[in-house]
């Protein structure tokens, strides 16, 4: 049981193991994440998985309040990322609700997390957040130039994605057969089966 009786999932551990054994490929906490714009067309691009939230079943990523999956995050909040760990040849994908933590939010602990977030980050990856309009016609090489902010207050356009996962969808390519999970949650609870590849 997790903190204010969330019980964690039990993919959970199936993605602790695939990060573990891939952990030397630093690409492995690299996601492809897929949202549905206001047209209601896909829009998939990677991101990299920055943890869970203590004590919650949620995936944590970083963004751009000015970017396009901020946007659709708020106008649609269904989205699905796809997680390859090549070492061990498995795929997650995991179906959920998305949430944006921006400036503007008033809970205490999100405002937090969002400060916590914001002071892992390394010097270049702070920086990005003070670049022109992410998607704006290109500006001029000095407009990407200048000293990284500080790290003790996120900047407004810094804005935290959670992943609250529904569904979960775990193949293993190894193996004759291949094995295969789908876990869901109902409520509270999750339930899992295996089933065919």
């Amino acid at each position: 049981m997790g903190e204010l009786g969330v019980t964690l999932a039990p993919w959970r551990p199936a993605v602790a193991h695939a990060l573990h054994r891939n952990r030397s490929l630093v690409y492995s906490r690299y996601v492809q994440l897929a949202t549905v714009d206001e047209y209601g067309r896909p829009a998939n691009r990677t991101v990299v998985f920055r943890g869970f939230r203590a004590n919650t079943n949620q995936l944590l990523f970083v963004t751009d309040r000015r970017s396009q999956k901020a946007h659709q995050a708020v106008i649609q909040p269904w989205a699905e990322i796809c997680w390859y760990f090549p070492k061990t040849r498995e795929q997650f994908r995991l179906l959920g609700q998305i949430r944006l933590i921006a400036v503007d939010t008033p809970d205490p602990a999100d405002h937090q997390l969002r400060q916590q977030l914001w002071q892992q980050l390394s010097d270049p990856a702070r920086l990005q957040f003070t670049w022109p309009q992410p998607g704006a016609a290109a500006a001029g090489r000095e407009a990407f130039t200048g000293d990284p902010p500080p790290n003790d207050e996120p900047v407004a356009p810094f804005c935290v994605l959670l992943l609250e996962p529904e569904r979960v969808d775990h193949l293993e390519l190894r193996g004759e057969p291949q094995n295969r999970w789908l876990y869901e949650r109902r409520g509270d609870t999750w339930g899992s089966q295996q089933i065919n590849p």
